[in-house]
């Protein structure tokens, strides 16, 4: 367990404690839910920095922390459908997150590995800043979350056309 690992396990600690905050029927607790949103997708830099600067990236780091946005993402999108996020909006965004990790955990499972990619990390990235937009009020966050949108398809598609000639080895007559 070192340091990166640490926060990761924090983060996904925290997640329970932004969804209650997020349920609590005020404003106040609504933005500090937002507040905690933030402070775990902050993180999420953190860790990922600390591991390449200290060369502390591990196979259980790089399994793990990707887990911890999935779940923070996928449980602020499942609260907030109603409250600011449209239900198609989530249900894209979420069914790209099972979608793309079920098969790069299929392809793994053979060996092949397909690392994150910019886009992938974009796409967090802008998924993440859409979301806090919506905790805090922003009055524009519906362009954020489509933006969030269009990026999460496009980078399915990116990582589907990395995916598929290692999906495709399955299919071949041996």
């Amino acid at each position: 367990m070192n340091i990166p690992n640490t926060i990761t396990f924090v983060r996904i600690f925290l997640i329970p404690i932004f969804i209650v905050f997020l349920l609590l029927p005020s404003q106040r607790y609504q933005f500090a839910a937002g507040i905690i949103f933030a402070i775990v997708s902050f993180t999420d830099a953190v860790d990922g920095f600390i591991a390449r600067r200290q060369k502390l990236i591990t196979s259980f780091g790089k399994f793990l922390d990707p887990i911890a946005d999935k779940l923070l993402v996928t449980a602020a999108l499942i609260f907030l459908i109603g409250k600011g996020v449209p239900a198609w909006m989530a249900f894209i965004i979420i069914a790209r997150e099972f979608l793309i990790t079920g098969l790069r955990l299929s392809v793994q499972e053979k060996g092949k590995v397909i690392a994150a990619s910019w886009l992938g990390k974009l796409k967090t990235i802008t998924q993440m800043v859409a979301i806090f937009l919506v905790l805090i009020g922003f009055p524009f966050n519906y362009y954020f979350l489509l933006a969030a949108v269009i990026l999460t398809v496009i980078s399915a598609i990116d990582y589907l056309a990395k995916l598929w000639p290692y999906l495709l080895e399955d299919k071949k007559i041996r």
